[in-house]
């Protein structure tokens, strides 16, 4: 079991703690913050950390931010970081910074381990992971899955043995419809039974985040329309009062649905709807391809009629934490929580579509190239997509697996990646240096603006004989049309190259 926990930013290895306890701390940060309602942020993750952020920099209140977040390998060193100046996540938005910095010379944020940070709370948001466990074959056809909810109780019960017994309970967690009302409320009534303090007062609310990493990260919690619901009147009562505080409320509409049950539904349904839409298109994809047509062409001229403005463009398939699981969590519910007869067919069979595209992605580059063997194949990107440097579940993990497969030597760029911690692999941030390697193979994987500048093609351009496979709509028709001059130029959903 590792002792240390390594930032992937800056290759720091910090000691773990050896005793579970941050109170002197915790208490110091308070009573430097007198007077102030205290947020305790339960996980600093992607959504958390922002969240933290836009809470230490509320509109409509002076709140003391505590981060809070588990003292393993996998998460120490975020909660070190922030306490010493460096934000844990790499994105193209400068209002990361700009927030950060401010709640450091406010001095009202504070990030800790400790769940007695939790005792301190008037309101606590739970922004924690909810896995879906995927049973797959080597090849990604999804056989079935699970839905383990052990972790999440685990800290919800946290949360119950010491807070106060008013404390607002926000999860913006992605959950099973039915979470808040069937897992949350009977936990932490619980607890506070147990501690001899009322099960009256607390109060329990769901409010989704939208969370968009990238160039308007912030902007996509502070300036968005949400969803919310209580599980009683004054649950619903105590989010609304919270959400206005740091959401701008004159720009972005709150909608009060009628229980938790509603908003956590609403949340899943969100996102099976858009990996739906995504699924549709990947046959399409293989029809284009076959007919010889330009699906981009095709997908825009559709989309000037305003009932199809939302038809998605080819892609090499979906990433990220939401939309690879979500529309199971709802399948998941439907069968365990509310007792349905059934699956959720069609979104399970999204997810099973989408999880296969990256193989089929790479099967097109296969039958377009030949034999891959041997091949130089330069990634241009591996995270999930464009100016975010998050690569979980990113589509293209599986296509790296198939290309490895098949002996290809691979060469990986991101802008905003250093290590890939799912293949522990080095990637490299000097995309010379990666031509200079001279690939073979050139494969747009993800759609950071970089590789669509006209520098990116000019380096493209000084290359002998390229093989260059655009797998998300990258290129221009103009940058196309250079590059052929050169090059062989292919893109998924283009069947007229």
């Amino acid at each position: 079991m590792s002792v240390v926990s390594e930032s992937p930013i800056t290759g720091v290895e910090y000691q773990l703690p050896k005793g579970a306890e941050n109170r002197e701390a915790i208490d110091e940060f308070v009573g430097k913050n007198p007077g102030k309602p205290v947020v305790a942020v339960q996980g600093l993750g992607f959504v958390g950390a922002v969240m933290s952020l836009v809470c230490a920099n509320a509109h409509g209140a002076d709140y003391a931010v505590l981060g809070v977040d588990l003292p393993k390998a996998e998460t120490y060193w975020r909660i070190r970081s922030l306490n010493e100046g460096l934000f844990p996540l790499t994105a193209e938005d400068p209002k990361i910074e700009e927030f950060f910095e401010r709640a450091q010379a406010q001095g009202n944020f504070y990030a800790t381990f400790d769940p007695y940070a939790y005792a301190h709370a008037d309101v606590i948001i739970v922004d924690i992971n909810l896995d879906v466990d995927k049973e797959a074959s080597e090849w990604r056809d999804l056989t079935g899955y699970d839905v383990d909810l052990s972790g999440f109780r685990e800290a919800i019960k946290a949360i119950g043995d010491n807070c106060k017994e008013d404390v607002l309970v926000l999860v913006e967690t992605t959950v099973p419809p039915g979470t808040c009302q069937k897992v949350v409320r009977p936990i932490l009534e619980g607890c506070l039974r147990e501690r001899g303090l009322s099960t009256e007062r607390f109060r329990l609310g769901h409010s989704y985040e939208r969370v968009m990493p990238g160039p308007n990260y912030v902007d996509s919690i502070r300036n968005f329309p949400r969803v919310y619901a209580g599980v009683d009147d004054k649950s619903a009562d105590a989010t609304e009062a919270f959400l206005r505080t740091i959401i701008d409320t004159e720009q972005c509409k709150l909608t009060r649905l009628e229980d938790t049950n509603a908003t956590e539904m609403a949340k899943v349904l969100e996102n099976a709807y858009r990996a739906m839409n995504i699924a549709f298109v990947v046959e399409w994809s293989r029809f284009a391809e076959e007919a010889g047509v330009d699906l981009y062409e095709v997908v825009r001229a559709i989309r000037q009629r305003p009932t199809h403005a939302n038809l998605m463009l080819p892609g090499i398939g979906v990433g990220g934490y939401c939309l690879t699981k979500d529309p199971l969590l709802a399948s998941w519910a439907r069968q365990e929580l509310f007792g349905g007869d059934g699956p959720l067919v069609h979104s399970e069979r999204a997810v099973a579509v989408n999880d296969k595209m990256p193989e089929y992605a790479y099967n097109f580059l296969r039958q377009e190239f030949g034999d891959l063997a041997g091949a130089r194949v330069a990634l241009f990107g591996v995270s999930y997509r464009g100016e975010v440097g998050d690569t979980r579940s990113t589509p293209v993990e599986l296509f790296y697996e198939c290309l490895a497969s098949a002996g290809a030597t691979i060469l990986a760029h991101d802008p905003y990646v250093t290590h890939w911690a799912e293949k522990d692999l080095p990637v490299s941030q000097d995309l010379e240096g990666v031509l200079e390697r001279r690939p073979d193979v050139v494969v747009l994987s993800t759609g950071h603006r970089m590789y669509a500048r006209d520098e990116t093609i000019d380096q493209l351009m000084a290359r002998d004989g390229l093989f260059v496979y655009d797998t998300i709509g990258v290129l221009s028709a103009e940058q196309i049309v250079r590059l052929r001059e050169r090059h062989t130029v292919k893109v998924l959903g283009r069947g007229d190259l």
